[in-house]
This record gives C-alpha cells, structure tokens and sequence, in this order.
C-alpha cells in the first residue's frame, strides 16, 4: 500500500495552551491530519465555567477555523450541578479531572472523588463525558511512584462506573497492561484513550530523555505491547486522544524538565508509520477516526485525508516547541 484515504481524525485530548504558545499550536492541528478534537481545560486559569469554555473556543477558533473544538471543564470544587447543566446547554462536551498533583497544572485537581457524586450524577443525566487522568499522587509512604500511579488508581475508576454505570468516562492515555484489561473488563460507557508516543516507548526511551518525558510515563515493554494488541485487534472502546503537549525547548531541556511531548503537526504520519511498522494499517482509520465518534454518539466527518508512503523528516522544531521524534525520518506524509 502505498496511499491511504482515510477520514479526518478525532483527536479526544488536545493540550492548546494560551497566548503566544496557542498561536503557534492551534493552526498546525488540521495540518496533523485532525479536524475535531477535545481541548484540555488545565490553563493558568483553569477553564471552570461554560463561560470560560466558550470564550477559550473562540480564541481557538480565530486561529484554527477549519478545526472543530470540543471544550470542556476542569473539575474544581466550585463546579456544581447547576453549572454542569448549564454547560451542557451551552454544548461544553465534558469534565476534566486531575487528580491533584499528578502532572501539569494539577495543584488543583481532585483529592476525594465521592465529593462530587452530585456532579457525576448531573453529567449522567446531561450527557457530559468525564475524562479523567488516571493516576493517584506518588506517596513513599506507600509504595506509590510514576511506574505505579495509573495501577493504583484502577479500582477508583471501577467504583466509579458502579455508582455511575451510565456516565460516559474515558480513562485517558492508558499506558499498562492492566489499565487496558480494566477497561475491557468494565461496562460499554467506560473507554480509553491511546497517544501516538505511548505505542512507541518504554520507559528506557524517557528516562535521561526529556523530550520523550510525559504523564503518565511511558512503562514497561509489555505495557507497550498491550497497548499495540488493543489497537491492532480494533477494539472500539480504545480511541484516539493525543495527549499533544507542547512547552517551550527551555522547559524540556532543563534538570527538571516539563513533562509533555508535542505531536499535533505530524499526528497522522506519526500513527500510520506506527501502525505499518506493526502490521496493523487497515485498523488506522477506526483507531482516529470512527471508533471515539461512535462512543461519544457524534457525526463521523464527511471530510477525508490522504497519507502516502514517502519519507517525512520530522523537524528539529516548530517556532521555539521541539516535536516528537525531532530529526527522525517517517515512513508516511500527508
């Protein structure tokens, strides 16, 4: 195969960021081969009101107009019931919700998630999707770290869909074995989303590495590898979201580097290099393209793309963000 026409994707976890970075960013999400994405609410403010989630799309929006923007909330404690209906009036798509302190701009998420069962159940009721970082804090104490954050929080997550069996929740950038086989496990309103890079590394290919350093880490070469079983066998609740997160190169190359990786202008060519490596390039289309729209009950996109199977170097950098893969070379280009 030598082309492949495929429809526009769905990106379901976009990282757009503010100001000077969002110019940069927003325009490059159509040329990555996305046409309608779900924008991350972890801004400094944090997106907390419908307001805020209509003012933020239409800044996006003046820079991107060809992308359709899906906005949702951040889950703060002054988000209540009445304030979930309103956005679903006002078409926000969903609830964010960090747990508090597991990555970037998270000092706020959430400690206690039964407080706020009268929101779940309001979400429930309106159609709102909560998608969630899985992972619990590290604590020494007990035994918690990077490699164990998103294990340790499995069980929240199943007594979460046993309260609330008909919220649509996304367990998002899933990166071990064992979060693949909870979801599976659990009912058809629970689902995952896998990024372009957590198909690629371990945890060798991070550690010393900052460029390649995102949250959740990337963990063991099983955890990998189920993560490529999931999506080369087409399960249709394991779904395309980026996880796109750009910083600035002098964020990423320092002692303590900002955990993130920045693949929105090469996503597509990214995934159909992967999966042609891995055998598995008749599943791309329903892993970007068909498989989120279906469980998040949205219109497939009548437009297409088309990728060829032609070298694509990846560059060095866009502006002052370095780009998944600097340097390498692609199998595919759109």
């Amino acid at each position: 195969m030598d082309s492949l026409t495929i429809p526009i994707a769905d990106d379901f976890h976009l990282h757009l960021r503010q100001d000077a970075m969002m110019h940069v960013v927003a325009p490059l999400v159509r040329a990555g081969g996305v046409g309608r994405c779900v924008v991350m609410p972890n801004t400094t403010p944090p997106i907390a009101t419908a307001e805020d989630a209509i003012r933020y799309r239409g800044a996006l929006e003046a820079l991107a107009p060809d992308v359709e923007f899906l906005m949702t909330l951040y889950l703060l404690p002054e988000l209540t019931p009445q304030a979930v209906s309103t956005a679903a009036a006002q078409g926000v798509f969903g609830v964010k919700c960090y747990p508090k302190g597991v990555t970037t701009n998270s000092e706020s998420g959430t400690e206690d998630f039964g407080a706020y069962d009268a929101v779940f159940s309001a979400m429930e009721a309106e159609g709102l999707a909560l998608l969630i970082h899985g992972e619990v804090p590290s604590n020494a104490e007990k035994d918690v770290c990077v490699l164990n954050a998103e294990a340790r929080f499995l069980p929240e997550l199943e007594k979460l869909h046993g309260r609330f069996p008909k919220l649509r929740i996304v367990l998002e950038h899933v990166t071990t074995a064992k979060a693949v086989d909870c979801v599976k496990a659990l009912g058809s309103t629970v689902a995952a989303t896998v990024t372009a890079h957590h198909l690629d590394l371990t945890v060798d290919d991070w550690a010393g590495r900052n460029h390649n350093f995102c949250k959740p880490v990337a963990k063991y070469p099983h955890d990998r590898d189920a993560l490529r079983q999931v999506v080369c066998e087409g399960h249709p609740r394991f779904f395309l979201g980026s996880d796109s997160a750009p910083h600035p190169r002098s964020a990423k190359e320092s002692a303590c580097g900002c955990a993130g990786v920045f693949t929105s202008p090469l996503l597509l060519p990214y995934l159909a290099d992967t999966f042609d490596r891995l055998g598995c390039l008749d599943r791309l289309a329903d892993f970007t393209s068909t498989f989120g729209c279906a469980f998040h009950g949205l219109p497939p996109s009548a437009d297409t793309i088309t990728l060829e199977r032609r070298a694509q170097p990846v560059p060095a950098a866009y502006g002052d963000i370095v780009p998944y893969r600097a340097g390498q070379t692609l199998l595919w280009q759109r």
